[in-house]
């Protein structure tokens, strides 16, 4: 079957805010952001893209924008089940603030148990979207064949979800993966099992190097900033 491409939308307003943006509209690509995105062409011009697909959220549209631009007869396709999580009443509040709710620990440790007030569940959210994946996965094979390649640009724990299925992890392991603003992360579906080809894929190894602040064994929700 097809190959995807998951593009992490580009570094968000709300990122370098330390807030957890959720489906808060009006988050837009910071200035960095903006620079991610606008080189988005150039990194996949050597794959003919036979789809494109968004979250309809403001920031994933703008990552897409300088592709769309740049490949004029590519339509955007948006879908909602690729959307970020509904962290409901956590949705625009610090991170920092939300660390010491007992919801965290199990957002950290147990996400298949984790359920949001007034929002979904951690489980919800990656049926979802992997169901979103399938059906794309079939939709683009039957129109463009099994060497087709296609692009979906999403969020961070959703990403993350998606590579947790392609991999056979539970969801109580995915947090152990990592997925930057504006990285590619490749998989490739076939009869009998999907393989990860690329995960997380930057190009900048800055994020490596080492941070003023103590490193953590806690997952960044939402996805995190990036490198500086």
């Amino acid at each position: 079957m097809a190959t995807l491409i998951l593009v992490r939308h580009g570094r968000s307003t709300a990122n370098t805010s330390g807030l957890l943006a959720g489906r808060t509209p009006g988050v837009h690509l910071d200035e960095r952001g903006a620079a991610q995105a606008a080189a988005l062409p150039d990194r996949l011009a050597a794959l003919p893209l036979a789809a494109v697909v968004s979250s309809p959220l403001e920031r994933c549209q703008e990552t897409l924008r300088p592709l769309l631009d740049a490949r004029p007869s590519l339509a955007l396709h948006t879908d909602e089940r690729i959307s970020e999580c509904d962290y409901g009443d956590w949705s625009g509040r610090k991170l920092a603030e939300l660390s010491d709710d007992p919801l965290m620990e199990v957002v950290q440790q147990h996400p298949s148990a984790a359920a949001f007030p007034g929002g979904e569940s951690m489980r919800a959210m990656q049926t979802r979207a992997v169901e979103a994946v399938r059906e794309w996965n079939a939709r683009v094979d039957a129109d463009h064949g099994p060497d087709a390649v296609f692009v979906m640009c999403s969020h961070g724990d959703i990403i993350k979800s998606i590579v947790a299925d392609a991999l056979g992890m539970h969801l109580d392991l995915f947090q152990r993966i990592s997925v930057e603003p504006c990285s590619l992360t490749a998989i490739r579906y076939t009869r009998l099992r999907p393989f990860l080809v690329r995960l997380g894929e930057t190009g900048d190894l800055g994020a490596l190097a080492p941070k003023e602040s103590p490193a953590t064994s806690d997952a960044e929700v939402g996805g995190g900033a990036g490198a500086p």
